[in-house]
């Protein structure tokens, strides 16, 4: 795909996008697309201002340039000067002759009513945070569609890369059996001291050696080995199931299991585990999502947060070629594995603002429908009154283990999307082992998230 012919029409006209959110991702976007021919970035929404201050000088915007505005009145002025504006108050945006807005707040309440804002005022909707997606995604979608707008993950995040990749194999015939992520963390084994070190953690791996390879055992069993050998390592992350979440929304792929099979597995290995179990693997069928945590040594090259499908081998003198030439295969020569290895955050989401802007285009899913909802176990008994409280890097719930279920209707015992019971109170307990339902948590008044939700439901559950 030659980008620059796809593209063309870059730097004809001024696309002008909004970002919402200043974090590891909002700051990577605002340096990329200072470099972008025909991009300009002239606003970001942020509970910090100081953050996005500090991000556009990385990005070579001089200090007197920025506006931190408090009125429509400073808003107007500093948007006809050309100024980079900053607001900690979103709704001062709305109206702004913007082409497209960035959702990356990963703030569920706070996302919904940012991508209301954005359709509203009749801006392409690019959406990076997940938390927002996983809950009511189909219905943004939709909304976007009916006004002549685009909604679409963003372009570098895994979700909307393997998505890509999903798509580019069915456009060829190929046969998809699995596709999925590594999580964000490698599980980087140092045989001399015989550890395992993931995302800063050190753990003794002692024997991890005799399973390094799998020979000719069964798959599962050495994967059930490797696991109990390195339980005190994270092994599922809330992200990694939300992420999949959407990839099932968009293409009709789903998990076999709630919370995913997660090998511990070299890369080399995904052909051999992630397939059917009639074809040696751990899979019960095809077009199955699942996640693994690459294991490598120091010296080996990372998957974290790559993307990958395991395909069929049809013909098998093509893919004995491609094999000499480095591509993995399975034991016995039935599937192949293809990835794209990493996944650079905000720095390629301009691509998924000019195929909005020029093409018209989402690089996610283009017409997404509620597959799989992102639901949440109790690990431990939680009275009546338990606060679900959302923090940390990731966004987790303290207590609540999540998983993938068969999306529903967000009412009465069905299941509570994880993001919807977010910063909300128990009205009655929950067992450890149950999952929480819509019934026991305390409705939000004017929740924009779950009134959505309930539009979403209405549309597509009716």
């Amino acid at each position: 795909m030659n980008y620059e012919i796809l593209f063309g029409r870059a730097g004809e006209r001024t696309i002008r996008a909004g970002l919402v959110g200043a974090g590891e991702f909002g700051s990577s976007f605002l340096f990329q697309a200072r470099r972008v021919k025909g991009l300009e970035v002239p606003l970001v929404i942020t509970r910090t201002p100081e953050r996005a201050i500090e991000a556009w000088e990385r990005a070579g915007v001089p200090r007197e340039e920025i506006t931190v505005a408090e009125s429509e009145g400073e808003v107007k002025k500093a948007f006809e000067q050309g100024r980079k504006i900053v607001l900690a108050e979103g709704s001062l945006a709305a109206g702004l002759p913007l082409d497209v807005l960035v959702e990356g707040s990963g703030h569920p309440e706070a996302g919904a009513g940012y991508a209301e804002m954005a359709i509203e005022s009749g801006w392409h909707l690019i959406m990076v945070s997940k938390e927002v997606d996983s809950v009511i995604g189909p219905e943004l979608a939709a909304r976007a569609g009916r006004q002549g707008l685009v909604y679409s993950q963003a372009e570098g995040d895994q979700p909307s890369l393997l998505i890509g990749l999903i798509s580019w194999a069915r456009v060829l015939g190929l046969e998809v059996l699995a596709a999925g992520k590594s999580s964000e963390y490698d599980f980087v084994f140092d045989p001399a001291a015989r550890t395992v070190t993931s995302n800063r953690v050190t753990v003794e791996a002692a024997g991890l050696e005799k399973l390094w390879h799998l020979g000719q055992r069964r798959a599962a069993e050495v994967v059930r080995e490797r696991s109990g050998l390195l339980a005190a390592l994270p092994q599922r992350a809330v992200p990694d199931l939300c992420e999949m979440g959407l990839v099932a929304n968009a293409t009709g792929f789903r998990p076999d299991r709630p919370c995913l099979h997660a090998p511990v597995a070299r890369t080399v290995e995904i052909p051999d585990l992630l397939c059917p179990a009639s074809r040696g693997g751990l899979l019960e069928g095809e077009e199955v999502l699942d996640i693994v945590n690459c294991l490598r040594r120091p010296d080996e090259a990372s998957l974290g947060g790559g993307v990958f499908i395991v395909v069929r081998v049809e013909d098998e003198a093509t893919w004995r070629v491609l094999e000499a030439k480095g591509h993995p295969l399975d034991r016995g020569g039935r599937q192949a594995l293809l990835y794209h290895p990493a996944h650079l955050l905000g720095v390629e989401t301009p691509v998924s603002i000019l195929a909005a802007a020029l093409l018209g285009q989402p690089t996610g899913g283009e017409r997404p429908r509620p597959v799989c909802d992102l639901a949440g176990r109790a690990r431990q008994d939680l009275p009546a009154g338990t606060l679900l409280a959302m923090g940390g890097h990731h966004h987790l719930i303290e207590g609540v283990e999540a998983e993938l279920v068969e999306a529903a209707p967000a009412r009465g015992d069905n299941p509570i999307p994880f993001y919807l019971m977010a910063n909300r109170r128990l009205k009655e307990e929950v067992r450890a082992g149950e999952l929480i339902t819509v019934a026991k948590v305390e409705a939000k008044e004017g929740s924009v998230l779950a009134r959505l939700r309930a539009e979403q439901d209405r549309r597509f559950f009716s």
